[in-house]
């Protein structure tokens, strides 16, 4: 839907501001340049004062993103912020930073041959996975050509519950999206699931891990096994690409045995968001490649730039380095150790909430953040009084954002609330959270019938917008 004017809606009125609360008072277009200059301080406030009416990032409890920092971070990010990513010719430590990066996420990622495995920062998971979808375009039409066969009808098999991202990378790079819907208890991508609908114009099925439905993870080995199966039987080589969006930077450290990553030969890319558990501020995300191969070559431009060479393969072009020196602090400034500790404390943080609800009656927990640390909760059936959204409207009043929604089509009958917790969001806020929820539900609880349905709820789902399942071959 297009963007529209919000004069309409009663914001028309430009804005009558004393800032300083001592000077005339002065009048500023809400929606033209103003004609003259004004005083920095005067700016400042009447930008400040608006911002005032956001609500608290540490009480978002809807997204996944980073709202919090060591005051070193922050400082090193403002150091940094007039640093352009692209000019590494002008700022080489900022470039070498960001590859030392590259190489400790192989090296997490268990790269079989760290050194040749290839990446790049994003400015966030979603550009990081159209990154991925490409290289895999790219892969299966080279495939194709060379073969003699057209290369005119690809699509990419994934399941219903994938971030938005995925949807866009299809429509903007004309790519037949295959959706997996979710049936009964199932609410991600299953192996056969996947397998079913794989033809030799596939290329590639994308698995995450860590799905923004429920947190909860893909059978990324079982859909791998499979895909390896498939191969045996028909010589059809797909390739997985993992969206690490949250959990490449959770299950290395908390669940090190599980293989989903580039220990798995048919995972050819990953991709994760620095600034969700990578716990960097909002506008880093990284790509990966377990090899030179995976990464087709006509994907990487060689630009000269301010007089040096710079082989670029990212959707941006100019973007802030300060995020990614900001990724280099906080790998160097909490180790493996540091960021196990950080991630275990937020699972127990997950776990400890969601097993409280479990308790309070009304709620029926779907997940425990024992994977992400992220659960969804639902009311249970038997509860007339009122709905998640009723449940939802109440804790804004105290300023936490909790998404209520319904999963997609085939469960659109399942409508949940879901809790994200992230670094400081600790044991205490929950406690405070856990207060501010039981003493709603007697209100609640007291209502003759439910007051809020989906068409009320806001619009923060934060990656668990439904998306519409197409057959095959439609496209």
């Amino acid at each position: 839907m297009a963007l529209k004017h919000p004069r309409a809606a009663g914001g028309g009125r430009d804005l009558r501001i004393n800032p300083v609360f001592s000077r005339e008072p002065l009048t500023v277009p809400r929606y033209a340049l103003p004609a003259g200059e004004m005083e920095p301080g005067t700016a400042y406030q009447i930008v400040h004062d608006e911002l005032m009416l956001d609500g608290n990032a540490r009480l978002n409890l809807a997204t996944f993103v980073s709202t919090w920092a060591e005051p070193e971070a922050l400082r090193l990010m403002a150091e940094c912020a007039e640093k352009n990513m692209i000019d590494k010719d002008e700022y080489p430590r900022t470039a070498e930073l960001e590859m030392r990066c590259v190489h400790m996420l192989a090296r997490l990622w268990h790269a079989e041959d760290p050194h040749r495995a290839v990446g790049c920062s994003t400015t966030g998971s979603s550009e990081a996975a159209m990154l991925g979808g490409l290289a895999l375009k790219r892969r299966w039409a080279a495939r194709r050509r060379a073969a003699g066969k057209p290369a005119d009808r690809p699509n990419l098999v994934m399941g219903v519950n994938v971030q938005i991202c995925w949807e866009k990378f299809a429509n903007y790079f004309e790519v037949e999206p295959r959706y997996v819907p979710m049936e009964g208890d199932r609410h991600h991508l299953g192996a056969r699931e996947a397998v079913e609908l794989c033809d030799e114009n596939t290329i590639g099925v994308v698995a995450v891990l860590g799905s923004t439905f429920d947190g909860g993870y893909e059978p990324v080995a079982d859909i791998a096994a499979a895909l390896d199966d498939l191969e045996r039987r028909t010589g059809l080589d797909v390739p997985v690409h993992v969206d690490g969006a949250s959990g490449a930077m959770i299950a290395p450290f908390l669940d090190p045995d599980l293989r989903w990553d580039f220990r798995l030969p048919r995972v050819a890319s990953i991709n994760t968001s620095g600034h969700k558990y990578g716990l960097v501020m909002p506008g880093l995300g990284w790509a990966l490649w377990r090899d030179e191969e995976a990464l087709p070559d006509d994907l990487v431009f060689h630009v000269n730039y301010l007089g040096g060479d710079m082989p670029t393969f990212a959707l941006n072009f100019s973007r802030p380095g300060a995020q990614v020196v900001a990724q280099y602090y906080t790998f160097l400034r909490l180790g493996f150790d540091g960021y196990r500790r950080v991630q275990r404390t937020c699972r127990d943080v997950a776990t400890r909430l969601s097993a409280e609800i479990g308790r309070l009656g009304p709620f029926e927990t779907l997940t425990d953040g024992g994977e992400l640390p992220v659960f969804a909760f639902r009311v249970r059936d038997d509860v007339r009084d009122f709905t998640v959204f009723d449940v939802s409207a109440a804790l804004r009043e105290s300023g936490w954002l909790v998404p209520a929604y319904t999963f997609p089509e085939n469960r659109t009958d399942l409508a949940v609330l879901r809790i994200v917790v992230r670094n400081g969001f600790g044991h205490d806020l929950a406690d405070l959270f856990l207060d501010d929820l039981r003493r709603v539900l007697p209100r609640l609880s007291a209502q003759p019938a439910p007051r809020r349905t989906a068409e009320d709820a806001g619009g923060f789902a934060h990656g668990a917008e439904p998306k519409h399942l197409r057959s095959p071959g439609r496209g």
